[in-house]
């Protein structure tokens, strides 16, 4: 699972820091991040023990989920061209193991 650290700042800060582990970070609004299995969103700082192109796909399916949720619009097909077929199996493992309810149109 991800490691935890504190690095001294205060938790209503807004953001989390992920880092992938092949030492690529990206930075997520902590309400989109609280919205997967990642307990560890309520630090600033967790490591997720995947490469960097599938923490940043994870990043920014949560991000495109924080935006639809409790929206009056149908969310639309995040599958559609923003993923790459050959890591489609890998972030499908991923969002499994992180808690993330991620479906993608194939077809």
């Amino acid at each position: 699972m991800a490691e935890t650290e504190d690095n001294g700042t205060s938790d209503d800060d807004g953001w989390v820091l992920l880092t992938s582990n092949d030492g690529h970070a990206f930075m997520i609004k902590r309400d989109a991040a609280l919205g997967s299995g990642f307990s560890e969103a309520k630090t600033n700082t967790c490591h997720i023990d995947e490469r960097a192109v599938v923490v940043e796909k994870l990043c920014e399916y949560l991000s495109f989920k924080y935006a639809y949720d409790g929206s009056k619009e149908d969310m639309p097909d995040f599958s559609k061209e923003r993923i790459p077929p050959e890591i489609t199996l890998e972030l499908l493992m991923a969002a499994d193991y992180y808690e993330m309810e991620l479906t993608l149109s194939l077809v």
